[in-house]
């Protein structure tokens, strides 16, 4: 099985119980939420739809679409596509990978990746974040977030996911792919673990925006 099949798999496994578990959680994340409504000015300035990458049960899309956002969501598993139409029918969702969008060069006035990104091996990585570039109008944004290492000389670490392994970056060295890959940082929020933080873990989001 293909690391691509192992990931589509494990989410269909959990989809419903996954679904129930954080649809709603983006109550907790207040810092979080500043950040979309500025993300959704951005994209409104650019014009055009916004995709959802790995929407999972789809309540970030439903949270875009709130701010007036045209949005959709996109995921590589079926079960949680299924979770997200039940949830939020009014919205659109579709089946797809984050290495191959089915989606027309420059489409996009923005993209969304929340902890998407967080399951495929490093390697993988400079060749999603090109196809997102990719998808992306002129001066269009991606908002994207994954859980930092604390260890700058090991700029990615792998743990073990409750679902499937994922990995750890550290932020400096993704700031750098992104800007190989033409994708210019202009701001990043980290929000510091604890035992009164809504998470865990060290937690980064950068916003980043196609360069010409």
């Amino acid at each position: 099985m293909s690391a691509h099949e192992v990931i589509q798999e494990s989410y269909n496994g959990v989809a419903e119980v996954y679904a129930a578990q954080f649809s709603g959680s983006l109550s907790k994340f207040p810092l979080e939420r500043g950040v979309y409504v500025a993300f959704a000015e951005l994209a409104k300035e650019v014009g055009g739809p916004v995709a959802d990458v790995g929407c999972g049960p789809g309540y970030v899309t439903a949270h875009l679409a709130s701010l007036g956002l045209d949005v959709f969501g996109v995921d590589l598993s079926p079960g949680m596509l299924e979770q997200a139409r039940k949830a939020y029918p009014e919205l659109r969702f579709e089946e797809g990978s984050m290495m191959a969008l089915d989606i027309a060069d420059g489409a996009l006035a923005a993209v969304v990746a929340r902890y998407s990104i967080i399951h495929l091996v490093p390697e993988d990585v400079p060749g999603v974040l090109a196809e997102f570039r990719r998808v992306l109008a002129p001066g269009g944004h991606l908002f994207i977030n994954f859980p930092a290492s604390d260890d700058a000389s090991h700029p990615t670490q792998s743990y073990d996911h409750k679902v499937v392994t994922a990995y750890r970056w550290w932020p400096d060295h993704f700031s750098a792919l992104l800007a190989e890959a033409g994708l210019e940082e202009l701001a990043r929020l980290i929000e510091q673990p604890g035992p009164d933080a809504p998470r865990p873990f060290l937690a980064v989001g950068i916003l980043a925006r196609k360069t010409v």
